[in-house]
């Protein structure tokens, strides 16, 4: 099923989120300054391509850095990128057959307002579910 997901996902709108997040990260690598802007932008491009199967979450002993460069992204790239995962999900929960696409490009903003200090792994991994705190 995951399979079949990530294909639908592919074609309906993933390669387009993708090519936002390489576009992102190309103009950030520019300055060797936001090169790590650029580098979570080049991974996040590579979740936006298949992300059934795989979550998002929190990089232990990421600190005030990862803070500090989450406000420079969110200023920088990160507001136009979570805006094309909000439209690009409206338009896909228009169907029914569209609905989980939708779903997963609203668990997709958060991520792309704030990609400093993550991690994405499988769902299968026992991270994805390890407790915070």
């Amino acid at each position: 099923m995951r399979f079949l997901l990530n294909v639908i996902w592919l074609v309906f709108g993933g390669l387009l989120m993708a090519l936002g997040y390489l576009l992102a990260g190309v103009i950030c690598c520019v300055l060797v300054v936001t090169i790590p802007f650029g580098i979570a932008s080049f991974r996040m491009a590579a979740y936006t391509l298949w992300p059934f199967g795989r979550t998002v979450v929190d990089r232990p002993g990421s600190g005030v850095g990862s803070a500090l460069g989450n406000i420079v992204w969110l200023v920088v790239a990160g507001w136009w990128l979570a805006l094309g995962h909000i439209v690009t999900g409206i338009a896909q929960c228009v169907t029914v057959v569209g609905i989980p696409l939708g779903v997963g490009n609203f668990k997709l903003v958060p991520v792309s307002l704030l990609p400093l200090g993550k991690e994405i792994v499988d769902t299968d991994d026992r991270r994805a579910f390890a407790p915070r705190g």
